[in-house]
């Protein structure tokens, strides 16, 4: 052995090779602590390329996957795609830190094997192997710390996780009694029209403006939230968001109820929900849309919704001409990034948003 670390004071070139296996393991090292703490522990959203990159594999093998698998089956692999994504990402964290503390192991000495099986005893705590200096033993102990760190981190993750999905989940599932399934602004708003229940709608505003400022919060500190898919098939927390969106929209554009503040605050808070979500997955928008941009909603199919509130004895205005100005001047600050989420999510067919969803591009590996 001292012949070995003699032979090494001897050769500069093998000493500054150590020292690049060093900081390579350093850089690995930090750069998947940073990554976890920022994943985990981080109350805001931040591009990272481990994270990213786990979500971006994952989603390379769902891909090849649902073209040799049956169409029934396509559901089933999308529902996977969020949890099998998240569960994988510790075991990347875990692995890197196994190589990188390899890399420093070898660096202060060890060679390449006895550095590998350092690390792995060290990582999960096993003890098999006796570090040979104090200078091993500092990296064994730190590296045990982080292993435990990383597993606890992850524990503790998991239930804010499905706390926060089990609540987004709960809304999009009562929306059914009233929108029906797929969810319908136009389905919506002819239930109550037959039941006169529109003096309903006030606490209904208020619960689902509380329900969007609650996905802005989770879903920005924890983006991967949006590949959650509900239980049921046909539903999806963006149809759903589209649904109520559009609801308050012909509100506050074509029934003749009078000004209705907690409609127009419910569709602001939706459509800037929708936003700030996107910003993380880079979906274009105009924060400031003129009100006579296209819109995805043609003349027709506002026309058609119209007729439907008018024979189920809804109150509407008597200008069409203004009622549909009107529409499209709410409709257009949420159409384009609603159709991309609905895209980037797969969601399911639903009227006026899954049933028109605009594919999502973004560049696959890298993120400025």
């Amino acid at each position: 052995m001292e012949q070995n670390h003699d032979d090494r004071h001897h050769h500069p070139v093998h000493a500054v090779l150590l020292v690049i296996l060093g900081a390579l393991g350093a850089v690995i090292v930090v750069a998947t602590v940073l990554s976890a703490a920022q994943t985990l522990a981080v109350p805001r959203a931040t591009p990272l390329l481990i994270t990213r990159w786990v979500f971006v594999a994952a989603g390379s093998v769902l891909r090849g996957t649902r073209r040799i698998v049956p169409r029934r089956r396509g559901e089933q692999l999308l529902a996977l795609y969020a949890p099998m994504s998240l569960l994988t990402l510790p075991l990347v964290w875990l692995a890197l830190v196994l190589v990188g503390f390899g890399l420093l192991f070898t660096a202060v000495g060890e060679n390449p094997a006895d550095a590998f099986l350092e690390s792995g005893s060290s990582l999960l705590t096993l003890g098999f192997r006796e570090p040979s200096g104090v200078g091993p033993a500092a990296l064994a102990f730190l590296e045990a710390f982080l292993g435990l760190g990383l597993v606890a981190l992850l524990v503790s993750y998991l239930p804010s996780i499905y706390a926060s999905y089990s609540r987004r989940e709960l809304m999009v599932t009562g929306l059914e009694s009233l929108a029906g399934t797929p969810p319908s602004a136009v389905d919506l708003l002819v239930r109550l029209a037959r039941i006169h229940g529109f003096e309903s709608l006030g606490p209904f505003w208020d619960q689902w403006s509380h329900w969007f400022a609650d996905v802005e919060e989770t879903h920005c500190s924890t983006p991967s939230l949006v590949y959650f898919r509900s239980p049921q098939p046909e539903r999806s927390w963006v149809t759903a968001a589209g649904a109520v969106m559009d609801a308050a929209a012909l509100v506050s554009s074509t029934l003749d109820l009078g000004r209705r503040p907690a409609a127009e605050l419910c569709l602001r808070s939706g459509y800037l929900t929708l936003r700030r979500v996107g910003d993380f997955f880079a979906i274009p928008h105009d924060p400031d849309p003129s009100p006579t941009d296209p819109i995805s909603v043609t003349r027709a199919e506002f026309d058609a919704a119209r007729a439907e509130l008018a024979a189920a004895g809804a109150p509407l205005r008597p200008d069409v001409e203004q009622a549909w100005r009107d529409f499209a001047g709410w409709r257009v600050n949420y159409d384009g990034v609603l159709l991309r989420f609905a895209g980037l999510v797969e969601a399911p067919t639903a009227p006026w948003s899954g049933d028109r969803a605009l594919p999502f591009r973004s560049s696959p590996w890298v993120r400025r």
